[in-house]
């Protein structure tokens, strides 16, 4: 064979892995795909707790596996406008010892501004945003308390009776 046709079998070869391994980084990047625990606070006082890997703020429509479903059932839509607030928790069992608490640690240093959000439930929840803007569908609050369940919840504007920075 000649050199040409040697370097153009290499080539190709290359080409083949290359294409291999792109298959293989776009796989396990899907596959990686963060998944969320969840707990979706309806406005009318449904609850449903699951997960969830497309929640976006911008958009009106997000999927959960229910967690009480069986494998490989269809995920839930459900319209974020329903909602009153998505919670992001740490696990599904909580601590039923735990007493929540809207006061903040001062030996924590905080990261965005004071918040206190009244719901039209009457529920009063304190922590930080860096998103809050009048206007807006919603936000996302970091709770005051540090050992909640709650790791971040994404607030729905219109299920708020009184949002203030504190």
């Amino acid at each position: 064979m000649s050199e040409c046709a040697d370097e153009a079998q290499w080539r190709i070869h290359q080409r083949q892995i290359i294409e291999i391994e792109d298959r293989r980084v776009d796989s396990v990047f899907r596959e990686e795909k963060a998944v969320n625990k969840v707990v979706a606070r309806f406005a009318d006082g449904r609850v449903v707790k699951g997960t969830t890997a497309d929640f976006v703020p911008t958009k009106d429509l997000f999927h959960v596996n229910v967690m009480t479903d069986t494998a490989g059932a269809k995920p839930m839509e459900i319209h974020t406008g329903e909602l009153k607030a998505l919670f992001f928790v740490k696990d599904f069992k909580g601590d039923s010892q735990h007493v929540n608490s809207n006061e903040f640690d001062p030996s924590h240093p905080l990261a965005g501004r004071k918040i206190r959000v009244e719901f039209q439930d009457g529920e009063v929840l304190v922590g930080t945003t860096a998103g809050y803007q009048l206007g807006r569908p919603g936000f996302f609050l970091v709770p005051a308390d540090l050992s909640s369940n709650i790791e971040r919840c994404y607030v729905i504007a219109a299920a708020t009776r009184k949002v203030s920075f504190i």
